[in-house]
């Protein structure tokens, strides 16, 4: 008993007699579904991996740096003058409703000792138990430090996963000391392992300590001093207050001697080197930013019409760029791939032309035994159907043999993708229809007569 129609029976048949040709003729479809399925999963891992390397960064954060000094038209560049206090972090927590964490943070770069073995991490950051909040990063082992270490200027730390590999190796850090510019600093806790970031910096190579800790006693500054990442960034060839001590601004209008001696200077604030903060809800992130702003202008006393002594910077909008960008590196891959399809599509439509002319009196002795058009018409298109068919099939498989050499030979990241799968499939059969049906409908169209005469 036979189930399927007799129409889609002998096209079966004639296909089967050409086995070889019709392998060949599926060849361009195999090639073109492979490149479909695999681009779709090479673009879904890449965005996959993108986007968690920016929610590593943390997700719905705002980044806020100082302003950049200028002079005759010559700028320092950003963070050059320092204007972020950790008073304008306890305001930042205060005020704006939206803000979930608040952490000021400042950076230092010198070598770690620890028995003998030494490293110079990418990150050594002061800050407070909240950066660890902010950065959605927790702690593996161990604990972070307390509210009392922070004010206290205790000398704990908080490592990093490659930390802990390089100086201990399997052995836990727990308990163990490292020494940051003969400051000994206890480690009390291991960080969570983050990987790589966007830019391929190592995340895990960082050393976290309380802020007053790595201000006062591992950098060496006084309340006096600038900007740590200024002074780290002069290097030996000095820094632009040793330079250019004229031209550094003063937080303070210029007293005569008179006015020093009557109502002297309060001490400097402290600065930071930046101040991250967390938000809630991304949708709230653009009221943020206006209230952030507004509130800095008044804690620094910035004049109307005179430009902000501060850059906030949003990691959403970065998180939205880096996946905008890796979304059409993956459409103008799918769009090569279905170049590849509509190819195949023509090889099929070639192939199915030289068929008709071949079997032109098959055509005309069916036709004379009763066949109509309309069948011969079905029979020709179920050959190219069936033809694209079996091409997307064994392009799936090919795809997918394509994906796992890539991720096993590239180490890149891949994702199933069942929608392609079915895309697939639908784009096979519709390419079979379309490049099938003009020599389906030439078929058809042939006179029976002539059919039979034609030599």
């Amino acid at each position: 008993m036979n189930f399927f129609p007799p129409t889609f029976v002998v096209a079966i048949h004639a296909l089967r007699r050409n086995l070889v040709r019709s392998s060949l003729t599926t060849l361009g479809i195999v090639i073109g579904v492979g490149a479909v399925i695999a681009m779709v999963e090479i673009g879904q891992g890449s965005k996959s991996a993108v986007a968690d390397s920016i929610q590593s960064l943390g997700a719905n954060n705002l980044l806020v740096m100082p302003g950049q000094a200028s002079s005759g038209g010559v700028s320092f560049g950003g963070g050059s003058t320092p204007t972020l206090t950790p008073g304008d972090a306890d305001a930042i927590i205060r005020e704006v409703q939206s803000a979930v964490a608040v952490a000021p943070v400042v950076r230092t770069r010198t070598q770690i000792i620890a028995g003998g073995k030494n490293w110079v991490p990418l990150y050594i950051y002061g800050t407070t138990s909240a950066f660890l909040t902010v950065r959605d990063w927790g702690v593996s082992d161990g604990r972070a430090f307390t509210p009392q270490e922070e004010g206290s200027m205790a000398g704990v730390c908080v490592v990093g996963r490659t930390i802990a590999r390089e100086l201990f190796g399997t052995s836990s850090p727990i308990g163990q000391t490292l020494r940051l510019n003969n400051t000994p600093l206890q480690i009390i806790g291991v960080l969570e392992a983050k990987g790589a970031n966007t830019f391929g910096a190592d995340q895990d190579d960082i050393v976290l300590a309380p802020w007053r800790t790595i201000k006062f006693k591992v950098s060496g500054q006084s309340a006096q001093t600038a900007n740590q990442s200024v002074a780290s960034a002069a290097g030996s060839t000095g820094n632009s207050q040793t330079r250019f001590p004229s031209q550094q601004p003063s937080p303070y209008p210029v007293q005569s001697a008179t006015q020093a001696a009557d109502f002297p200077a309060p001490p400097l604030p402290t600065f930071v080197d930046q101040i991250l903060v967390r938000i809630g809800d991304e949708r709230d992130i653009p009221a943020a930013i206006k209230q952030i702003t507004v509130l800095l202008r008044e804690r620094h006393r910035v004049q109307a019409g005179q430009p902000d002594d501060f850059n906030i910077r949003d990691t959403a909008e970065l998180s939205s760029a880096a996946l905008a960008t890796s979304q059409l590196m993956s459409g103008l891959l799918l769009a090569v791939a279905l170049i590849s399809l509509v190819v195949g599509g023509v090889g099929i439509m070639n192939i199915m032309l030289v068929s008709v002319t071949e079997r032109t009196k098959e055509i005309g002795l069916r036709m004379a035994v009763g066949a109509r058009p309309k069948d011969i018409l079905w029979q020709f298109l179920v050959e190219a159907v069936v033809l694209c068919l079996a091409g997307g099939a064994l392009g799936i498989l090919f795809g997918w043999f394509g994906s796992w050499l890539v991720r096993t030979l590239l180490h890149w990241r891949t994702e199933p993708s069942v929608p392609a799968v079915v895309a697939s499939v639908g784009v096979s059969a519709l390419v079979g229809v379309a490049f099938g049906f003009y020599p389906a409908w030439k078929a058809s169209r042939l006179d029976p007569i002539d059919a039979l005469r034609y030599e």
